[in-house]
């Protein structure tokens, strides 16, 4: 080291301001659990008015969707000349990954946007003003995880979408959720963590007196997903759900060293490989297979 700090020791920006004041919300997904079903992707879609597009503009990668679930594939089988996909063979291992916005505490989309579009709360949410917003994409050009969309047309009412956008009719436009703005086209979009059921249950413990308790605010994909892998909440409460599943031994960031400090952790997928009981009982049922087989040859024969 020659008496030098390590890297992780240096802090260019002071520590987060809301480290334990107030809220400071954050989200955990379980990949062990996260069968990849993209009931999230749906959940999010409905419940912030995000447009649907149609094959085509997904094609040349104007997908709005504010989460997407990414697929990583391996194998034990190596063979240089074949693609990943091939090299998968007939049996593949699978990780699904849903990925939103990491409203990270040193964001690098607020740093790039010359018109303060993007902001952070002082709760640790990064945040979007859609009428500051002038389109020039620095944001996602800047953002580690290119989860940032950008809206490329006025979908509610362009007549190009009227096959693939329900909103393009006065009927069709009760599928908009009245909590969220709609979006015009020449703005960049991203997850919001839900904001507007923030401030509902913020309001709900308000009304009661009391202040805001762990459960009180679930987030679209959290609400939806059905094997519980998404797990919301204030980060700053030390019982919170979300603070003991983020301390969890299995808890990482994605991208950790890049240094953006997310408010999002993974729980590493664990499998059980190495099973000596597993294989020994594998191997039986093989052996027993292969009995049962040679005695239906002989009574074959016999006949």
């Amino acid at each position: 080291h020659d008496g030098k700090k390590p890297v992780s020791e240096f802090n260019l920006w002071q520590d987060h301001p809301v480290e334990n004041v107030g809220h400071r919300w954050g989200l955990t997904i379980d990949l062990n659990s996260c069968i990849g079903c993209g009931s999230c992707v749906t959940a999010c879609q409905s419940e912030n008015n995000v447009p649907v597009v149609g094959k085509e503009e997904v094609r040349k990668s104007r997908e709005m969707h504010w989460m997407r679930i990414d697929r990583y594939y391996t194998s034990d089988e190596q063979d240089g000349n074949l693609t990943k996909m091939e090299r998968a063979g007939d049996n593949p291992q699978v990780v699904f990954q849903p990925l939103m916005c990491q409203h990270c505490n040193h964001a690098p989309c607020e740093t790039v946007c010359p018109v303060a579009a993007t902001t952070h709360s002082n709760e640790g949410l990064n945040q979007m003003a859609y009428n500051r917003c002038i389109g020039t994409r620095y944001c996602a050009n800047n953002c580690p995880y290119k989860v940032r969309r950008f809206n490329w047309f006025n979908y509610p009412s362009y007549k190009k979408f009227t096959e693939v956008n329900p909103a393009q009719d006065d009927l069709g436009r009760m599928v908009l959720n009245p909590d969220v703005t709609v979006r015009t086209r020449g703005v960049m979009e991203k997850c919001s963590f839900c904001v507007q059921r923030i401030q509902a249950g913020k309001l709900e413990a308000k009304k009661e007196g009391r202040p805001v308790a762990d459960g009180d605010y679930v987030t679209a994909c959290s609400d939806a997903c059905p094997t519980n892998a998404i797990i919301v909440g204030d980060w700053n409460d030390t019982a919170s759900k979300i603070r003991l599943s983020s301390e969890n031994k299995r808890a990482y960031q994605a991208l950790e060293e890049v240094g953006v400090k997310p408010n999002v952790w993974f729980k590493v997928k664990v499998r059980n490989e190495k099973n000596d009981l597993l294989s020994k009982i594998q191997a039986a049922k093989v052996a027993h297979h292969g009995e049962e087989k040679a005695n239906h040859g002989d009574k074959k024969s016999h006949h």
